[in-house]
């Protein structure tokens, strides 16, 4: 019989954000927008347009307002983008977290999902031997031919 292998860890939790490892992005960006909406729909909002900044005008020009002049209402909003960078980092793996340590807001963590030269190497290797495994038989010639086609597309 075989086994069921679902993409992301047991024990998946609503209480926690779903961790990403590094592969099946696109199904943990979902998992990943609706656990923040869940908690917050200003959360979501963070990421996708980026951290709300109190503004004003002090001689015809707009600058950042002081925190000691923010009202109740423009602290919660800016709270979003810090709970937005806490779910993130908190549903990475190692690996992940440093890709996205560098980056200084959510929505910038949000958008970071390039793939390395090895990444990408892995996923084409992942590719062949599946389908190997399923009586696929390719030269030598093919795959390299293959593996450089997929790095210039990175």
């Amino acid at each position: 019989m075989s086994e069921f292998k679902i993409p992301f860890a047991k024990g998946a939790s609503i209480n926690r954000p779903p961790v990403f490892g590094g592969v099946n992005y696109a199904f943990w960006k979902i998992r990943m927008k609706i656990f923040m909406e869940s908690t917050d729909m200003g959360i979501w909002d963070a990421v996708v347009n980026g951290p709300f900044v109190p503004m004003q005008v002090v001689k015809e020009e707009t600058v950042k307002k002081p925190w000691s002049d923010w009202s109740e209402s423009e602290r919660k909003k800016t709270q979003y983008e810090s709970f937005a960078k806490k779910t993130i980092t908190s549903a990475l793996n190692m690996d992940e977290f440093f890709r996205v340590s560098q980056c200084n807001s959510a929505k910038e963590k949000g958008s970071v999902r390039k793939e390395s030269i090895v990444d990408v190497q892995k996923r084409f290797t992942h590719i062949v031997n599946h389908l190997t495994g399923l009586g696929k038989v390719f030269d030598k010639e093919d795959i390299n031919i293959k593996v450089l086609k997929c790095l210039d597309k990175s």
